[in-house]
């Protein structure tokens, strides 16, 4: 392609709406354009990276089995009601986009399509003989978030991959699942980019195991908790490990202290000079269930520890079927103003005990009676501990679980692992912290979908059984733009070479200069019939202007027909390491096959 046929726009400052490196260097290179919150039109040059993304996920995925196929983007609503996920998607995390068409029918611009394809397999997969299946299709999607930014990281539409496999039982959506791990490990380091496959929570999708693939990036908006051994690596959301020890209290006996304007743990610790290792706060927070009854919460956890809001969100999403429901709206810690609409007298906040009373609760048909009451395992063992004395100005010492306090039914882990926490799998590890940004997840989903929405297939043995499914999704264009934020430099983006749009450019310095056009021509139209995807800046420009636009758009490899063609040679300079050497005009070709060759296949 020839630049000066090309739309092609550079802009030399950063647009203002532009947040991280990647978004930056794109809207620059003239790669995308902003159309609208959260909307970007892919322009020639992205299409190409697009194009290559997509090609490496598509042989990764054939050489699996896996077959490819197109989903509809509009699904009906009764789909997403009957596996009941609809309120999850249009109310609580509110992702999806909803309309209601001339028939006044509503329906759903799909955000994921485990419906669709799960009302498929119901309809065409009868017998235990077809199976295993698993199908994939790359897609627009579509999701209303709150906040778009970052480009096409946190769009409202944009490109993915999704599969969905089919089975007889979690052995063979098991072999399936280590498939796709060694796909999309393949997938990412043939793409060139440095990523770490971490556990990770299921979140609406649901099902048991899965893994996120991470690719390494300041910027991204993920911390993955690691070992150095390798053998762990989590999103923190996930994350488990082992805390630190607790202090022994000196607190030998039991008493109500005075303790006023001590309603943080750092104010109680530091007037009864005591470690938060020695306390048992008390966490309120309020959620709302998907039939509209709002449950309280309270967890105790120790006082150096914080809460993981998605282990709490899950371990209420499993009581859901005792309050009638399905799933959780929302999970809150409730304001000052939103506790006067449930509490029937003022709660001593900063003071609470585990055994708050129930009758804190006002009557209201729509609140539970009742405090759901959480124990993390951090406080379980604790001796002579420190907690609130549900009177304000007050705390209480030296108190003891089967004592003072019942030690609560419901024991959780819910805490969140942090940096410098030791590793569960070797007490001598410790965790350490990393950005990453999502750019793949695999889930083992087993009969979740498949039971809601009555896919089953016959057994040998002539018994209708629920479908096993797995599901697998891969970022397209989000992997596209983690590959610039992982590799930048202050002139512009390093593409890999295997996901560049072209492999290399020929610049003329001079048009004016009949022999550094003859030769680029020359060039630019041998390299291209050779394989070597060539771009031709063929503009009428000054020389600086062209190389800083090459730099500026990343392409591997520039090829200047400048004064080193009096020697017969052109000086050549790789993008990522910025090293210049003059190669003879007819050697050009084969080294720059050689080199592409190897800079590809080392990824393989």
């Amino acid at each position: 392609m020839r630049l000066s046929q090309m739309l092609f726009v550079t802009l030399r400052d950063d647009p203002a709406d532009a947040e991280i490196p990647s978004h930056k260097l794109l809207l620059r290179a003239g790669y995308i354009r902003r159309i609208g919150s959260g909307i970007y039109a892919y322009l020639p040059l992205m299409w190409r990276v697009l194009q290559k993304v997509s090609q490496i996920v598509r042989e990764e995925m054939n050489a699996t089995g896996a077959q490819e196929c197109l989903l509809p983007q509009l699904q009906p609503s009764e789909l997403w009601k009957e596996s009941g996920r609809w309120d999850t998607y249009t109310k609580a995390e509110g992702i999806m986009f909803s309309l209601i068409d001339r028939r006044e029918q509503q329906l759903g611009l799909g955000p994921t399509h485990e419906e669709v394809i799960t009302t498929i397999a119901r309809d065409m997969i009868r017998s235990y003989r077809q199976l295993p299946q698993h199908l994939y299709q790359l897609q627009t999607k579509f999701r209303d978030e709150i906040r778009p930014r970052f480009g096409l990281m946190r769009g409202r539409e944009f490109i993915m991959k999704d599969g969905y496999s089919f089975h007889t039982d979690e052995e063979s959506l098991k072999k399936t699942y280590q498939d796709m791990y060694q796909a999309y490990s393949n997938m990412l380091r043939r793409a060139g980019l440095a990523f770490r496959p971490v556990e990770a929570d299921s979140g609406a999708i649901g099902g048991s195991g899965s893994t996120e693939f991470m690719v390494l990036a300041e910027a991204g908006e993920d911390e993955v908790l690691y070992t150095d051994d390798g053998k762990y690596a989590a999103n923190v959301e996930k994350a488990v490990s082992l805390p630190a020890d607790a202090e022994p209290s000196q607190f030998t006996t039991f008493e109500k202290r005075e303790t006023p304007g001590t309603e943080t743990i750092e104010k109680v610790t530091k007037f009864l000079k005591a470690s938060p290792t020695q306390v048992v706060k008390n966490v309120l927070y309020q959620t709302v269930y998907d039939n509209g009854l709002t449950v309280l919460v309270l967890i105790s956890i120790r006082g150096d520890q914080e809460v993981n809001e998605v282990k709490l969100q899950n371990e209420l999403t499993k009581l859901a079927p005792n309050y009638g429901a399905k799933t959780i709206i929302s999970l809150t810690v409730p304001s000052a103003e939103t506790q006067q609409t449930w509490t029937s007298k003022s709660l001593p906040l900063g003071f609470i005990a585990p055994d708050i009373a129930d009758d804190y609760i006002a009557g209201n048909k729509q609140i539970h009676p009742k405090f759901v009451r959480f124990v993390d395992q951090t406080v379980v063992d604790l001796k002579n501990f420190i907690t609130g004395a549900n009177e304000s100005g007050y705390h209480v010492v030296g108190a003891n679980w089967g004592e003072q306090f019942n030690l609560p039914e419901i024991v959780v882990d819910v805490r969140k692992a942090r940096p410098g926490d030791r590793a569960v799998h070797d007490s001598t590890q410790t965790l350490k912290s990393a950005r990453g940004i999502e750019v793949g997840h695999i889930f083992q989903l087993g009969t979740k979908y498949s039971q809601v929405l009555g896919a089953t297939y016959t057994n040998e043995q002539g018994e209708e059984k629920p479908l096993v499914m797995g599901c697998y999704g891969v970022g397209v264009s989000r992997l596209a733009q983690s590959a610039v934020e992982q590799s930048y430099d202050k002139d512009g983006i390093i593409w890999p070479v295997a996901i560049a749009p072209y492999h290399a450019i020929v610049t003329i310095p001079n048009i004016n200069d009949a022999q550094q056009v003859e030769i680029a021509e020359k060039l630019y139209t041998q390299l291209n019939q050779a394989g070597v995807e060539t771009l031709l800046d063929d503009r009428d420009e000054r020389a600086g202007v062209k190389f800083k636009d090459a730099d500026l758009i990343g392409i591997p490899y520039r090829i200047v027909t400048g004064r080193a063609i009096a020697n017969g040679k052109v000086e050549v300079v790789e993008r990522a390491t910025r090293q210049s050497q003059e190669i003879p005009i007819d050697e050009v070709i084969n080294i720059l096959k050689q080199w592409i060759k190897a800079a590809t296949e080392n990824k393989n």
